[in-house]
């Protein structure tokens, strides 16, 4: 767990993720938090169920690198959207971040406040030198940030530009 001035950022269990792609406010249940109301898109859904679980479920992995972490809103006592690794470092030490914000708490600088600490948590654990991001070129709220936490634009694929942050 990692906490800001407004946000707690709690990595999720398996059994926990199970809860979230459900949907049913059973997590916030458990989890002792308002119901939030949240769209789990169907490529979030996909990327749980094929991917994240099964890496959760890998104990030969570092599950912080592979499980979703969802923010939680202090003053509400509510989720307010997620943020993930895409994996362990790779060779290189980089790692890859994604993260959303559910709609009614946007624009009001949560998810930049946690990216800052992941950032932070990043820069702790042995083994990471970088973190890449990308994303939607029509998304400027996005990738704003990512300016405001200092990544720097590397690249453009297609609908997409790449951004790296080196420490």
């Amino acid at each position: 767990m990692i906490e800001s001035k407004r946000l707690i950022l709690q990595p999720l269990t398996h059994d926990q993720l199970v809860k979230y792609i459900k949907n049913d406010n059973s997590l916030e249940e458990e989890l002792n938090l308002k119901p939030t109301h949240k769209i789990i898109s169907p490529a979030l859904k996909e990327a749980l169920e094929e991917t994240i679980l099964p890496n959760v479920a890998d104990t030969g992995k570092n599950h912080l690198f592979s499980t979703l972490w969802t923010l939680i809103l202090k003053d509400e006592n509510r989720m307010i959207g997620d943020i993930c690794f895409v994996g362990e470092p790779d060779e290189n030490g980089e790692i890859e971040i994604g993260y959303g914000t559910y709609e009614e708490y946007r624009g009001k600088g949560y998810m930049t406040e946690a990216v800052a600490c992941i950032i932070e948590w990043a820069k702790s654990q042995e083994n990471v030198k970088s973190i890449f991001a990308q994303t939607a070129k029509d998304n400027p709220a996005s990738f704003g940030i990512l300016e405001r936490n200092h990544f720097e634009k590397v690249g453009e694929v297609e609908n997409l530009f790449n951004w790296r942050l080196v420490f």
